[in-house]
């Protein structure tokens, strides 16, 4: 994702014997430039990274496939360039678009649409005095090497209906290459294997993929999963998570195995007399030589899946380093108040320095770099995760009138076992302060409801204690690394889940306010897991009273001493139901009267339908009067399909008619035809 680690790729791939060198989708400039794709800077800086790939020695001997954005007639298009000692061989537009979620492909390119056409594209002239070429094909073609056939995908074709895999094949394209740049997604790992594994079993045939992996600036984390499979079974596997810069997969596999797969698929081969020839591009190059007899073949391995906790454990992680070294902090500021959410995010950055501390004993000398430059010690090197953990993290409890000393007991106990600097301090004043200014103005003292005043005045005194915990947050994360002598400052951290930001079960520029969120993206029920994984893999027994607390925000006066006030009493519904909207909303994409009668099937033995009805309007009622709130969201870690993120991913009206009157008249409709079925079935009875 970075110029430097193409060159250096290619590099560890010779060194391996490869002869033919893949790299991930858009690599030279990085997938996520989005709209900085408009701009002819990318496109020009684009230019000069590939004419430097072209004259260095790298690169000689060697097919390289590379990503980058290319202007051909006017027209920017996605693109592979495939060169060869200093010639470029094709480039490669690419066919199918990804439009949807996080995707804006067609924002900023257009699909080569004519299938087994090429044109002639007219080299640059800084790219003409090297390779000596004028034009070059453009277009929907393969490579006929010496020994075999190659053809291309890029990501997206590889999930479309009638994927070029199928036609090449059939048409003898005996190796398929696919770039991707596909984020992290829970559990969507299963996916991308199952495609490849199938697209070479019913065909034959060996396929490459290569998967971008890391943060490009963004809320995404792409998670590597290269791999090369033949004959529907994969003999290589990348890694989905890792702190490397540059990872090399490499194979040797017997083109003859293709050959002998493929010949006894009879009716493949009736397909394949009928199939139309794809333009070919002859190549004066061997993948194999007389050599390779006694080259040991690669054998085929079982592909090693993460657990959701796991990949929880490690992807924002991941992305939490990249943030923490390219934004050029001293570390991290968290608010722990001693909840599940908090108490992940804790972990999420111990299971960061866990991983820091194994790259630096592994030899990565980029993450020892990055490492020492963070805690300002050019002579630093950290091994105990804890040790480095106090280094990075500032973890702070600040309590109010209405905290409880159990929760303030968990997060000193967690802050403790992960080894954070941790802070205690206690908000009233500033909070009495502020309600002084509006008493003093107004003539009026607010009261919570526990002490006579309304809903109004409950609300409002609750929202002023969580912006003053933002603001605090803030000071210390700009000054706390001043006041013991050290350079820098922190990012802070915010801990809002999904399920909470989807109902808007948060207050508006209070903590959910922060630099960044790592599990803005995972759910109630998933971070519990990970709190549980963590517990037990990372040796954390303070976890264990937090995860048997019930969730509560503490804005609410105690009732003799103890906690009055639970989330899903507040929320007027559970997490696990929240999940179950979020996804119908997103995934299904279902309206209210939509949910409504696909609730009534899903929850049949435990609700009635006036039941059912009764929720799904209490839902759309509360995430469409909070919905504004998505708005000012902080950026989190995309890892779960019904992200709210009104920014790019759930792009729909922050000001609604919050009564629904349409769909809710059609709601209770329907539920008093059934319920006088229901009637008319037990008179008959």
């Amino acid at each position: 994702m970075v110029p430097a680690s193409v060159p250096s790729g290619i590099e560890i791939a010779k060194h391996r014997g490869a002869r033919y060198r893949l790299g991930p989708e858009l690599e030279i400039c990085g997938y996520g430039c989005w709209d900085h794709y408009h701009e002819s800077d990318t496109l020009l800086h684009s230019l000069q990274v590939l004419a430097a790939l072209l004259e260095s020695p790298v690169t000689q001997d060697i097919i390289c496939d590379v990503g980058m954005p290319v202007m051909h007639r006017n027209v920017r298009y996605n693109c592979r360039v495939i060169f060869l000692n200093r010639r470029i061989l094709l480039i490669r537009p690419k066919m199918a678009l990804a439009n949807e979620g996080n995707y804006r492909e067609l924002r900023w390119f257009t699909p080569w649409s004519r299938s087994r056409q090429t044109e002639e594209y007219f080299l640059p002239r800084m790219i003409q005095e090297l390779t000596k070429q004028e034009t070059v094909p453009f277009g929907d073609a393969v490579l006929t090497t010496l020994d075999t056939c190659i053809g291309s995908e890029v990501c997206e074709e590889l999930w479309t209906p009638r994927s070029p895999h199928v036609d090449m094949g059939l048409d003898g394209v005996e190796i398929f290459t696919n770039a991707s740049g596909s984020h992290h997604v829970l559990r969507k790992a299963h996916a991308r294997v199952d495609l490849v594994t199938m697209a070479t079993t019913k065909n034959g045939g060996i396929y490459l993929l290569a998967n971008q992996k890391g943060c490009d600036g963004d809320r995404l984390y792409y998670d590597g999963c290269a791999m090369i499979a033949m004959n529907g079974s994969i003999f290589a596997q990348g890694s989905q998570f890792s702190l490397d810069d540059v990872e090399v997969l490499t194979a040797t596999l017997d083109l003859e195995d293709v050959r002998s797969y493929r010949a006894e698929i009879s009716s493949r081969n009736l397909e394949a007399s009928k199939v139309s020839p794809y333009p070919r591009v002859k190549v004066d190059f061997a993948l194999s030589c007389h050599e390779d007899l006694l080259e040991p073949l690669s054998e085929p391995v079982e592909w090693k899946y993460h657990s959701p906790a796991e990949e929880i454990s490690l992807g924002p992680a991941c992305w939490l380093w990249d943030f923490l070294r390219r934004s050029q902090q001293a570390g991290f500021l968290l608010p722990l108040s001693g909840g599940v959410d908090s108490a992940a995010t804790a972990c999420l950055v111990y299971s960061m320095c866990r991983q820091v501390c194994e790259a630096v004993k592994d030899g990565n000398r980029e993450v020892l770099a990055d490492v020492r430059t963070i805690v300002d010690q050019p002579s630093y090197t950290p091994q105990d995760p804890r040790e480095l953990c106090g280094r990075i993290l500032t973890t702070c409890y600040m309590a109010g009138e209405n905290s409880s000393r159990e929760t303030c007991d968990r997060a000193k106990e967690l802050a403790q076992q992960v080894g954070s600097h941790h802070l205690g301090l206690n908000i009233d004043p500033a909070v009495k302060a502020i309600v002084g200014i509006f008493s003093l103005v107004t003539g009026k003292s607010p009261l919570f409801a526990a002490h006579g005043g309304s809903s109004r005045e409950n609300l409002a005194l609750q929202n002023v204690q969580a912006r003053v915990r933002m603001v605090v947050a803030y000071l210390f994360a700009q000054l706390s690394l001043w006041s013991r002598g050290a350079r820098g400052g922190l990012l802070v951290l915010g801990s809002a889940n999904v399920d909470e930001s989807l109902l808007g079960y948060l207050t508006k520029y209070d903590c959910s306010s922060a630099d960044i969120n790592p599990i803005g993206g995972i759910s109630k029920t998933d971070l519990k897991d990970f709190v549980q994984f963590c517990m037990e893999s990372f040796q954390l027994p303070a976890l264990q009273s937090i995860l048997v607390a019930p969730p509560t925000a503490e804005l609410e006066p105690l009732a003799s001493g103890q906690v009055s006030q639970t989330d899903e009493e507040d929320m007027g519904m559970t997490y696990a139901e929240l999940s179950v909207y979020g996804r119908l909303r997103k995934l299904a994409k279902t309206g209210p009267y939509g949910m409504f009668c696909k609730l009534l099937v899903m929850w049949k033995d435990v609700c009635t339908p006036r039941q059912v009805a009764d929720k799904v309007k209490r839902f759309f009622s509360k995430y469409s009067i909070n919905r504004h709130k998505m708005t000012t969201l902080t950026p989190a870690y995309h890892a779960e399909s019904y992200s709210p993120d009104d920014n790019r991913f759930d792009l729909r009206p922050f000001l609604y008619n919050t009564r629904w009157p349409w769909q809710f008249r059609c709601i209770d409709k329907q539920v008093l035809q059934l319920e006088r079925r229901q009637q008319d079935l037990e008179g008959v009875d």
